[in-house]
């Protein structure tokens, strides 16, 4: 069969999708109100939750059912997709939806929770199928999965088993190549490898999705995919914002951590992968671990020249002044953590030999967006050697925040003259469409009711990124005293304009 004849959103989740109750751990953080519930509402609304579902929030807050229920409508109301409630709607779906309150280490907690859930079946029909949501930190996570396993929530994996359990954990999974390696096994005591959900809520994205079949699917685009046609390519991932309220996170995490490890690396997966044998969910995550598996590795003593740090210091956005990343709120005045970096990387495989991946991300940069963007090579200026410059071709894939792509190509200007200008062909998912995209949490809480994990990391695809990057931060750890190096309102430092340049190319302009 053709990998096409079945592609990713043929896989209907109104057929699929399996009874079950959903346990949120962490119930009262902000991921809960801002996009767990959100998305579960609207699922619900659009008829994709299965009929037989309850999800109950696990947190240590005192809180009753109904004031759980009172604080998600008003969670609804700000941040779902269709934000003008359903009455209708969510009568149906607040009756399903339950607290649960307990400390995580706390015995009694799950005894009272196995029985509650035990109703919950009876009530709903939910056959004892469990997703658990970790929406904690990273330390509760496998103190959470012994608990759910001494008590019995958890199934193990059999294939006379009629019902399931699954856990779906948030990044960051471990902090380094080591603490990633001790995490997994510390989860391989209580599940298989096919229970875990490593969520990675950009791999929920309409364009991130879209990736292998404007690939495998455009005969145009696959037959140029290679070292022969294409010169480099650029990753960016650009936020306005500064760290806010997250301080105290980015000074254990960075952005190297924070984004480049998790996000950046699956899009460089995606974009580099060779075609899978077809779209079952470890044929696709083969592909990607084989391309993480042939970066070649930056030697400790080389960092310096492939990876650049910075740090935002205070500047100006959008005309109104704003402070440097030391003086955030629970930043150290002296910190030495970096909130920008940019990554030069080769694929030392047969379809990527000599082209380079450059990755950037950072805060307090001039506008809020992720793109892919595939620069091809040039041909010979044989003809047009004496007419004015014209730019490379470039094919741009926008992630966030306008879906779509553009082609960009060279074109003649209208006239007697042979005058040659670059001009963009744009596609713009909205418009094409005539519907905004689902959020990222929909489609992915629905493949985890499936069973589906194409969409999520598997332990090898972790733990070969983390071995990659590992080099970065141990040298990063030495002080620096160049920091901060760029403005607030800038396009980071001038180190990282110089690792681009130095090859005779240059950063997009976005």
């Amino acid at each position: 069969m053709d990998i096409f004849e079945n592609p990713l959103e043929d896989s209907t989740i109104t057929q699929l999708t399996e009874p079950c109750i959903l346990v949120i751990f962490g119930a009262t953080g902000d991921l809960t109100a801002r996009r767990l519930v959100p998305s579960l509402y609207t699922l619900a609304y659009e008829g994709l939750l299965p009929s037989q579902f309850a999800c109950v929030g696990f947190a240590r807050r005192e809180k009753t059912h109904e004031q759980f229920r009172e604080e998600m409508v008003k969670a609804i109301s700000e941040h779902a997709r269709n934000k003008e409630i359903d009455q209708g709607i969510w009568q149906s779906f607040s009756e399903q939806l339950f607290y649960h309150r307990s400390e995580f280490e706390d015995d009694d907690g799950y005894l009272r929770l196995q029985k509650f859930l035990t109703e919950l079946d009876g009530r709903f029909g939910t056959k004892g199928n469990r997703i658990y949501y970790l929406s904690t930190p990273p330390s509760h996570f496998a103190r959470i999965v012994h608990k759910l396993d001494q008590h019995q929530l958890i199934y193990p994996m059999n294939s006379h088993s009629t019902k399931f359990s699954r856990v779906v954990i948030e990044k960051p999974f471990g902090h380094d190549y080591t603490s990633a390696l001790e995490l997994q096994e510390q989860m391989n005591l209580a599940l298989d490898e096919k229970q875990i959900f490593r969520i990675d809520h950009w791999l929920g994205k309409e364009t991130v999705q879209n990736l292998l079949v404007l690939r495998f699917a455009n005969s145009i685009f696959e037959a140029l995919w290679n070292n022969q046609h294409i010169d480099h390519v650029q990753i960016t991932v650009s936020e306005e914002e500064g760290v806010g309220t997250r301080g105290k996170h980015f000074e254990e995490a960075g952005t190297l951590r924070d984004i480049l490890q998790n996000h950046m690396m699956q899009l460089l997966s995606l974009v580099a992968m060779e075609p899978p044998i077809n779209l079952n969910a470890d044929s696709i995550r083969d592909e990607k671990v084989k391309v993480l598996s042939s970066i070649r590795p930056i030697p400790q003593d080389q960092v310096d020249n492939f990876a650049v740090r910075g740090q935002y210091g205070p500047g100006f956005m959008h005309g109104k002044s704003v402070p440097g990343y030391r003086e955030e709120a629970n930043v150290s005045p002296t910190s030495n953590v970096e909130t920008f970096v940019a990554l030069e990387l080769f694929i030392d495989n047969w379809r990527w030999a000599g082209v380079p991946f450059f990755l950037r991300t950072g805060r307090r940069l001039p506008k809020r967006a992720t793109e892919i963007a595939i620069f091809f090579k040039e041909p010979p200026r044989v003809l047009f050697n004496t007419m004015n410059a014209h730019s490379q071709n470039a094919l741009v894939i926008r992630i966030q925040p306008d879906e779509g792509l553009s082609l960009k190509i060279s074109s003649k200007i209208p006239g007697s003259g042979l005058l040659i200008q670059p001009v963009k062909l744009d596609f713009k998912y909205s418009s094409h469409f005539g519907t905004a995209s689902p959020e990222a949490y929909e489609r992915l809480l629905c493949d985890a009711m499936i069973g589906d994990s194409t969409l999520f990391t598997r332990q090898d695809e972790v733990l070969i990124a983390w071995k990659l990057l590992d080099p970065i931060l141990k040298q990063w750890k030495k002080p620096t005293a160049q920091l901060p190096n760029y403005l607030s309102g800038s396009w980071g430092p001038k180190e990282a304009t110089a690792m681009i340049e130095k090859e005779g190319r240059k950063w997009r302009l976005l």
